[in-house]
């Protein structure tokens, strides 16, 4: 059982807010695409850094709950939200870095491919990724990414060139591609995308 101390430790650990039923932005919060999934999860970490992610990691496994990451609550099949558990959500940290020279973009784990293609369209850049804009970075990053680029520079995995990822046995790692990504000309690979 999950004792209110250990919720309040957990919550003056984080820079983000930690959001429980009973609070008014619970039910928005708790939301995702797919409108007939309606999980109610014990406790939703709105992650402000990887520092939140690494805590949030820490604190789900200590108190043997559930665990789910929601990068943009697209996922069809509702991974990114669970019943009775911890779902952190990365939706607060969105940035995006473009390096143009480079042809490469740096984006944070709350990014959807509209933050992305914002970013990278004043550049005249543009990346595989998926066809809808509110989709999530990660999330189809990982599934691989199928979009309207996709004959011609392969999927947005094919373009991923590295990935910050923190794993449960306490060690946060950047893991980097060894194969030179498929786009060039006025196409861009993804740099990063944390946790």
């Amino acid at each position: 059982m999950l004792s209110e101390n250990s919720v309040k430790e957990f919550k003056s650990n984080l820079r983000g807010l930690v959001i429980e039923p009973g609070d008014k932005s619970y039910d928005d919060t708790r939301k995702v695409y797919n409108g007939m999934i309606h999980k109610k999860p014990r406790l939703i970490a709105r992650c402000g850094d990887v520092a939140d992610v690494i805590g949030s990691v820490k604190f789900a496994r200590e108190q043997n709950l559930l665990l789910a990451i929601r990068s943009g609550g697209h996922n069809a099949g509702c991974l990114g939200i669970c019943d009775d558990g911890v779902v952190i959500d990365l939706t607060p940290m969105k940035y995006t870095r473009v390096d143009p020279a480079a042809r490469t973009i740096t984006a944070g784990g709350g990014c959807t491919w509209g933050d992305i293609d914002h970013a990278t369209h004043v550049f005249g850049l543009a990346t595989p990724s998926g066809i809808i804009s509110t989709t999530g970075v990660g999330g189809l990053t990982l599934g691989g990414g199928v979009g309207h680029l996709t004959r011609k520079c392969g999927l947005s995995i094919d373009n991923l060139i590295s990935a910050m990822s923190y794993w449960l046995m306490d060690n946060l790692s950047k893991r980097t591609a060894t194969k030179t990504p498929i786009c060039s000309g006025p196409f861009a690979a993804v740099g990063e995308t944390s946790a």
